[in-house]
């Protein structure tokens, strides 16, 4: 898969699951829950940092 660097400009909560079915393919997609007009893309830590990082 290619990358797409992008500037964020939003934050969005979404749910999603786990499950992949065989092939690779998510059986479940994500799903949109709302969006977050409290919190700034700057207040979200980076992939791999934060407290957050360590839930997996």
């Amino acid at each position: 898969m290619d990358a797409v660097l992008v500037r964020p400009e939003g934050v969005a909560e979404i749910s999603a699951d786990r499950s992949i079915a065989h092939g690779g393919i998510f059986r479940h997609p994500f799903r949109l829950q709302r969006l977050r007009m409290d919190v700034t893309a700057e207040d979200v830590p980076r992939f791999g940092r934060g407290p957050a990082a360590a839930a997996g």
